[in-house]
């Protein structure tokens, strides 16, 4: 019985060695989505600032976008304006959705930064990013011209970023939809 006492902290030590070892190296922004293929969920949020009172999901519909989860008080957000603003200047269509913050500060941060947003939808309480998955802000989800999700990056989009997640997966989509490659 004594022999049995000292070998379980070693079984114990060794499980937990074993799955710590199996997290490393994992892409800690690759967030799985059980979205990824679906249509963006169902909303009727308030703009921000806009010449309309209320965005639903149709905002998607009919161009690439990106649906970018922000917030004034995320650090990270901070980081990747100016490479939305360098996206927006090149044609990408953002849809920004202001996430559990203050109005005012989120007015004042684009009045002073910059709005690389084609339209801003105030998520206040988060249900949005509650049907979404989102674990916290900054989020950025790519949505096809058809309003599907395509994929879900957890973390700060940069150019990178851009080039090695969002480019390849959008011209794949565009090759199988033009009938050039049998799967997307």
């Amino acid at each position: 019985m004594k022999y049995l006492w000292g070998v379980i902290p070693l079984v114990v030590f060794v499980a937990l060695a074993l799955l710590l070892n199996a997290n490393l190296g994992r892409d800690t922004e690759a967030m799985p989505s059980a979205l990824v293929g679906r249509s963006v969920p169902e909303f009727d949020l308030p703009a921000l600032a806009s010449n309309r009172d209320q965005y639903d999901q149709e905002i998607f519909k009919g161009r690439w976008s990106l649906l970018n989860i922000w917030a004034t008080w995320c650090p990270t957000c901070y980081v990747e304006h100016p490479y939305f603003i360098e996206l927006a200047r090149s044609g990408v269509a953002i849809v920004g959705v202001n996430y559990k913050d203050d109005d005012d500060k989120a007015r004042r941060y684009l009045a002073e930064l910059g709005n690389p947003y084609t339209e801003v939808v105030v998520d206040k309480q988060g249900n949005l990013a509650l049907d979404l998955g989102v674990y916290g802000a900054p989020e950025t989800f790519l949505v096809s011209p058809e309003g599907k999700i395509l994929l879900r990056h957890a973390g700060e989009v940069n150019a990178q970023v851009w080039e090695e997640k969002f480019v390849p997966l959008m011209a794949q989509y565009e090759a199988y939809h033009s009938g050039r490659e049998e799967t997307p």
